[in-house]
């Protein structure tokens, strides 16, 4: 029987969207710990979404990618960068 695992899907969603912006942003640090840092920031602004079955990824997957998810998500990555570029943390 093959191991059970448990993904919260907004992580890559986020990621993606941070990676993104951060490339258009030339305001903010894009170092590893403020990418991660408003990575972090913004999965905890947003509802996780978690799957553990091939047919709860696809379904998740299909309801992330409405208009509504990315903007969401876009909003939550923008709030993240602001509250690091105010505090970065090195």
């Amino acid at each position: 029987m093959a191991a059970v695992q448990m993904v919260n899907r907004m992580e890559p969603m986020v990621a993606q969207a941070v990676d993104e912006t951060l490339v258009r942003e030339k305001k903010v640090c894009s170092c590893e710990r403020c990418r991660h840092d408003i990575t972090a920031l913004a999965l905890n602004m947003l509802p996780p979404r978690y799957v553990v079955t091939p047919l709860g990824e696809v379904v998740t997957n299909v309801d992330l990618q409405s208009s509504q998810w990315k903007a969401d998500i876009m909003m939550a990555v923008y709030r993240a960068i602001e509250i690091v570029r105010g505090r970065p943390r090195h």
